[in-house]
C-alpha cells in the first residue's frame, strides 16, 4: 500500500492527470491536441467509456499551452494547460463551452469565464453592429451604436485588464496580455517647440515586445501563430531592410530567448525560414551570417540534426559566393563562334548577367523585356549584358539567340573555363540576373526585368550622391 501510494503522488506532482466527464458522448476515442506555429500536433488518446468518462495522463508534465480536445477529427473546445495540470472538466455535448465546470485549476476557469465573457458582449453588440451595416439607417443612428460598441469594448478592456492584473501567471492572462496592443504616447514638442515627428516610430519600437515575453515558450503554442507574427512584423516594418541591420536586430532577439532552449531554437529557426528566400534583394545575407553563426558553430546541436545542417550548410555556401556587395567571379565561356569571352572583359560601367535556358517558357517570357531594355538604356546607363544558356547545345543557344534577337554577348555555360558556373552563382533557376558594377562588385541579385530602369535611375542617383557631385 506504501509502495502504491508513492507512485501514484509521484505522478501526481511530477504528470499530468486530466479527467472528463461529458454528457451525452460514449463508448469513441479522443484526442488531445495542442499548437505549435503553425501547427498541430496530437498529444494523448484516451478511451470514452459508457458513462462519457475518459482520462489523459502522462508521467511528464505538459508544456504551457493552448490544447484543444478532438472528436471524429474535429477539435470540439480548447482549453489551457499551465502549473495545475491535475484537474477534471465536466460538460455536455449540447454546448460545451457553456456547460463547463472545471475543478482543481483556477486557470481553465478563467479562461473559460473569459470566453463566456466575450461570448455575451458579442451577443450584447450585435444589434449594435447591425445598425452600422443597414444602409438605411442614419448618421445620427450610427453614430449611437458606434458609441454603443465603444462602451462595450471598454467593457472588454477592463474585465481583460483586470483578469492579467490579478492572476499575471495564469496561461490565461499570458494568451490575452500577448495579444494587447501597444499604446503609443502623444509626440513630445522639442525645444524649439516643433514636434518630434521620429518619436511614436521610436517608442513603438522600443517597447514592442512590453506586452509579449519572447522567453515564454507557451506563446509558441496559441491557436493563431502569434509568435512568429510579432516576431516577422518587427523585423520586416521596424527595421531598414538592409542585411547588418537586421543580423543586430536577431541576434539581440535571440540573447534574450537564449534561455529557454524551445524559444531559442524556435526563433532562430523562425528568421532562418524567413530569409531564406527573401523577398528583398541582398538579404539572402542573413540566411548566410544565420547559418554561420547557429549552426555551423553547433550553437544548435542540442535539436538540430546533422541531415538539416548539411542541407542548410549546401544552400549557404551556394549563396555565399554571390552576395550583393561581394566581388563576381569572372565567367570564361565560348560564345556562339566558339570564341572565349570573358566577363572581365567588358569595359563598360555596368553588366547585366542574364542565366538563362532555351527550352525555359519563363525565359521566353522575359528574354524580350530585356532586349527592349538593353536597346532602350544601352548608352543611358552605359550597360553590357553578358548572357549564360545553360544547355549544353550551342544549336539551341544560336537558333535562341537568333530567335529573340539577343544584341549581347552570348555564350555557352557549360562550355567554360572556370567551371560550373553554377558554384560560383546563386543561378540553379533561370532566368536569373545579376547586376556587376565596373570594379566588378554585385551591385544586384535577381531583380525582375521591368524594375530595372528603376533601379538604374536610383543607383546613379545613390553614386552622385556619395561623390558629392
Amino acid at each position: 500500500m506504501i509502495c502504491t501510494f508513492f507512485a501514484l503522488n509521484s505522478l501526481a506532482q511530477n504528470g499530468y492527470r486530466i479527467n472528463f466527464k461529458i454528457s451525452g458522448l460514449k463508448d469513441t476515442t479522443t484526442y488531445l491536441g495542442y499548437y505549435y506555429g503553425e501547427q498541430t500536433y496530437v498529444k494523448d488518446t484516451a478511451q470514452v467509456d459508457s458513462k462519457g468518462e475518459f482520462q489523459f495522463s502522462g508521467n511528464t508534465v505538459l508544456p504551457h499551452g493552448v490544447y484543444f480536445l478532438v472528436l471524429n477529427k474535429t477539435r470540439v473546445f480548447e482549453m489551457v494547460i499551465s502549473y495545475d495540470q491535475q484537474f477534471s472538466i465536466e460538460s455536455s455535448t449540447e454546448d460545451y463551452v457553456r456547460n463547463m465546470k472545471v475543478d482543481g485549476d483556477v486557470d481553465n476557469r478563467l479562461f473559460f469565464e473569459n470566453m463566456l465573457f466575450n461570448l455575451a458582449r458579442n451577443q450584447e453588440a450585435a444589434p449594435y453592429v447591425g445598425v452600422i451595416k443597414d444602409s438605411t439607417a442614419t448618421e445620427d443612428m450610427k453614430k449611437e451604436a458606434r458609441a454603443s460598441l465603444q462602451k462595450i469594448n471598454e467593457k472588454v478592456l477592463a474585465y481583460q485588464n483586470d483578469l492579467i492584473a490579478n492572476n499575471p501567471k495564469t496561461m490565461t492572462a499570458r494568451l490575452l496580455n500577448a495579444t494587447r496592443p501597444i499604446t503609443v504616447p502623444d509626440p513630445p514638442l522639442k525645444a524649439d517647440g516643433s514636434i518630434d515627428s521620429t518619436f511614436q516610430y521610436r517608442y513603438y519600437k522600443e517597447h514592442f515586445f512590453d506586452n509579449f515575453n519572447l522567453a515564454d515558450d507557451a506563446l509558441i503554442r496559441l491557436p493563431k501563430p502569434l509568435y512568429a507574427e510579432k516576431l516577422n512584423e518587427y523585423l520586416e516594418k521596424l527595421f531598414i531592410p538592409h542585411p547588418d541591420t537586421i543580423i543586430k536586430a536577431i541576434d539581440k532577439l535571440a540573447s534574450q530567448v537564449k534561455n529557454n532552449p524551445e524559444t531559442y531554437k524556435y526563433l532562430v529557426w523562425n528568421a532562418v525560414t524567413a530569409y531564406q528566400n527573401p523577398t528583398i534583394m541582398g538579404l539572402d545575407e542573413v540566411y548566410v551570417y544565420l547559418y554561420d553563426t547557429y549552426f555551423a558553430s553547433g550553437e544548435m546541436d542540442f535539436w538540430v540534426s546533422n541531415s538539416i545542417k548539411t542541407s542548410m550548410k549546401d544552400y549557404a555556401d551556394k549563396l555565399r559566393l554571390s552576395l550583393v556587395g561581394q566581388t563576381a567571379k569572372n565567367l570564361i565561356m565560348q560564345d556562339q563562334n566558339l570564341v572565349l569571352q570573358s566577363m572581365y572583359d567588358i569595359k563598360k560601367k555596368y553588366t547585366i548577367i542574364f542565366f538563362f535556358d532555351p527550352d525555359c517558357g519563363h525565359c521566353k517570357v522575359e528574354t524580350p523585356k530585356l532586349v527592349d531594355f538593353y536597346n532602350k538604356n544601352k548608352d543611358r546607363f552605359s550597360i553590357e549584358v553578358y548572357a549564360v544558356s545553360a544547355d549544353t547545345s550551342m544549336m539551341k543557344m544560336r537558333d535562341y539567340v537568333k530567335e529573340m534577337k539577343m544584341p549581347w554577348i552570348t555564350v555557352n555555360g557549360p562550355r567554360s573555363a572556370v567551371g560550373n558556373y553554377q558554384k560560383l552563382y546563386d543561378a540553379f533557376s533561370t532566368p536569373t540576373l545579376y547586376i556587376i558594377d565596373e570594379k566588378k562588385k554585385i551591385i544586384a541579385k535577381k531583380p525582375p526585368i521591368e524594375r530595372l530602369e528603376d533601379f538604374f535611375v536610383n543607383h546613379e542617383k545613390m553614386r552622385k550622391r556619395l561623390s558629392g557631385s
